[in-house]
């Protein structure tokens, strides 16, 4: 068995793997990513928000991903029968980037690593963890390739960005009950050869079919298009078949949809991931830490995924970087704390959707301009920024202002 040694190793390659890289990479460490799938490989989370930018200029990927020419999001709109909720990231409160991409998450995740290839990282596909293990000082990974060959990797930090691999979840007993129960998803691809012009050709929409479930049109600059649903298990149950002629009766349940796509073919067959929520119990340990979808994932409806994902893999690399170089990190303020404030933020908005609250929130007639701006900055990944109090009192605030219009309609 072959047997080598890193300063860090990071598992899954990923977003939130690669932004860990990308930072650490510009700081000259030994690093070696490891990741089990072969790339390009698909994926949901294939809408960005603007908080994202931030991380990947950080990481040093944002002049390549400019060049790819991905569909350019601006904002999101969403639909409940007549009704209809645009949200514009140029106009929301406070500072921050004012758009982003709707993206082929195979394509995108292929640039990220493309990038750090080309910057001299060390990344192996289609190579699985087999085991870990802690002692004396150093992480022992043991390793297997496609091709059957074991290698043992000694570390001194373990960044798992294993995403729904979860590899140290699993390894180290981690898993704890996820934030949203009993949710599923199921998404394919089309060629959108007569695409409309406009918003309708080129913005993301949510189009909701009842309170719990809603369905995706996600448009992209290659001409192909995301569809997708997410809602109760027992709403998927209904439809029989196979995924293909499921997926396709799930599409007449649409209002604002129904019939667009009846001549298309999929891609492939359509892809379900089942309770799709999943938590762990703490988010980092003695020299390791989880990030993205490793250690949490709540629900896509608000594309909140790859944002938690590089935000932190950027602080859980900052922080590793610090800690072989003699540091003493305060892991649970610095990032713990920090991560699970942003997660209860994001938490709250997708309970309350699920709830309906915050769709009645959205859909009201009359929206105040100020909490609309408020909320689009949540919507757009700022849920640190403590100046905003549909932030800083994220619970209270969304309750109040449904009593507000709740009143309204008594009156």
């Amino acid at each position: 068995m072959k047997n080598e040694i890193r300063d860090i190793i990071i598992i899954g390659a990923g977003p939130s793997g690669s932004v860990a890289a990308g930072y650490l990479e510009k700081q000259d460490v030994s690093i070696l990513v490891l990741e089990k799938q072969k790339f390009p490989r698909f994926t949901i989370g294939e809408s960005l928000i603007p908080k994202c930018m931030d991380n990947f200029k950080e990481a040093g990927f944002l002049d390549t991903l400019k060049s790819q020419g991905f569909q350019k999001k601006f904002g999101a709109r969403f639909i409940r029968n007549n009704e209809v909720a645009e949200f514009d990231f140029s106009k929301k409160f406070g500072e921050g980037w004012d758009w982003t991409w709707q993206v082929p998450r195979a394509d995108f995740d292929q640039v990220l690593t493309d990038d750090l290839t080309s910057r001299g990282v060390d990344i192996r596909f289609e190579t699985e963890v087999t085991s870990v293990s802690y002692s004396n000082g150093l992480w022992n990974i043991n390793t297997v390739d496609i091709k059957g060959a074991e290698t043992e990797i000694s570390c001194k930090f373990i960044i798992d960005s294993s995403g729904n691999g979860r590899v140290l979840a699993k390894q180290l007993d981690l898993e704890a009950p996820p934030k949203i129960y009993d949710h599923s998803s199921i998404f394919t691809h089309i060629k959108e050869s007569s695409r409309p012009e406009g918003i309708e050709g080129n913005q993301i929409t949510f189009e909701v079919l009842n309170t719990e479930t809603w369905f995706w049109y996600i448009p992209f600059s290659n001409g192909d298009s995301s569809l997708g649903f997410v809602g109760p298990n027992s709403w998927f149950e209904q439809f029989a078949g196979d995924k293909t002629e499921a997926f396709k009766n799930m599409l007449k349940e649409t209002d604002y949809y129904k019939g667009r796509f009846d001549d298309y073919s999929f891609k492939f067959q359509p892809v379900k991931f089942t309770n799709i929520s999943k938590n762990v119990k703490y988010l980092h340990g003695n020299a390791f830490a989880l990030t993205g979808n490793s250690a949490e994932f709540l629900d896509p409806v608000f594309s909140s995924g790859v944002a938690f994902a590089t935000e932190s893999g950027l602080l859980a690399a900052k922080l590793a970087l610090r800690e072989i170089n003699g540091e003493n990190v305060d892991w649970e303020n610095e990032y713990s704390k920090y991560i699970k404030k942003g997660v209860e933020v994001f938490s709250t908005y997708v309970k309350e959707w699920y709830t309906g609250k915050l769709q009645d929130i959205f859909f009201h007639s009359h929206p105040s301009l100020q909490i609309k701006m408020q909320i689009c900055a949540v919507l757009a990944g700022y849920v640190w920024d403590t100046k905003n109090p549909f932030v800083r009192n994220h619970a209270r605030i969304l309750d109040n202002v449904h009593k507000l219009i709740q009143d309204e309609k008594i009156v």
